[in-house]
């Protein structure tokens, strides 16, 4: 099955046009509390209220400095830490997940995902998995008080760079939740450019049959790898991908057939980017041969 597109909103310049199209779609919405300036949520709020069936993920991590400054008002985070931009400390992300419901319009987040957390005790793994099962335990509170559906991981670099595993996080979610957790998703680039976690999938290693064997989402950011892609992929690359495909869509037809791959995050702003993606990911998935037939030739010198 070829993944679902989703709409991510981090480069996304029209938020509420382009989140009324994707609701329309049926398709998933991600954001965070930082997104558009501080803006994303507000923006996506009169939206996810006229589509009360669309599902929403947000983030707690980074954060603006405007909302540092309302932390530390509430008293929830120091000056100090207010500077940094980014705290996974329990009082925070509690704060954070309701600042968050409110902002959306809503009472109950289908997804928090702890955003890029190896910005905390970068080098220091046993600090960092201590932090990672601390904010967990605040998700599994959430959850329990009936806030939050499930939380995850949105990582840039942590799984490639091994600041944590798939298994780590499964492991952490459990000591956090006391037995049975609710840790539901995992979101990491995956492109033609970031190819490394195909590579790993086609030899059924790496973070995404780990997190398939779960039962956990697994989000693509960046597949257009920042919008660069399209420019570096040429027609013949493109037709070696599938024949009759822009190099845009073969770009995202590759991601969206990744093994484990659910949901591929898109920022398409208009309407003809968001037609094109959607008509790239209803194409039929490619075969595991011919993902390795192109990670071949683009791992050539």
């Amino acid at each position: 099955m070829t993944a679902q597109l989703a709409l991510g909103t981090y480069r996304c310049q029209a938020i509420p046009e382009a989140a009324v199209r994707a609701a329309a779609s049926g398709a998933w919405i991600d954001t965070a509390p930082n997104y558009a300036t501080g803006q994303a949520q507000t923006l996506l709020s009169p939206v996810l209220a006229a589509h009360p069936h669309v599902r929403i993920s947000t983030k707690a991590g980074f954060f603006t400095a405007a909302t540092g400054a309302d932390a530390v008002d509430a008293g929830v985070l120091t000056e100090d830490q207010a500077v940094a931009g980014h705290s996974l400390a329990p009082n925070y992300v509690r704060w954070q997940i309701r600042r968050n419901g409110k902002q959306l319009g809503r009472e109950r987040l289908d997804l928090v995902l702890l955003h890029n957390p190896e910005r905390t005790h970068p080098g220091d793994r046993p600090a960092l998995h201590r932090a990672i099962r601390d904010a967990f335990a605040v998700l599994e509170e959430a959850v329990a008080a009936g806030h939050v559906a499930g939380y995850g991981v949105a990582t840039w670099a942590g799984l490639e760079g091994e600041a944590f595993a798939v298994g780590e996080l499964l492991t952490l979610a459990t000591e956090a939740a006391g037995g049975q957790h609710h840790l539901a998703a995992i979101q990491l680039p995956v492109s033609l450019v970031t190819m490394t976690p195909i590579a790993q999938a086609l030899d059924g290693r790496g973070p995404l049959p780990a997190a398939a064997d779960a039962g956990l989402r697994v989000m693509a950011s960046a597949p257009l790898h920042g919008g660069e892609l399209p420019g570096m992929v040429d027609q013949e690359l493109a037709d070696l991908i599938r024949p009759g495909l822009t190099p845009a869509q073969a770009s995202i037809l590759a991601v969206a057939s990744c093994p484990g791959v659910t949901n591929v995050l898109l920022a398409a702003s208009g309407a003809p980017h968001w037609k094109e993606a959607a008509d790239a990911v209803a194409q039929p998935s490619l075969t595991a041969a011919k993902l390795r037939e192109i990670t071949g030739v683009l791992a050539s010198p």
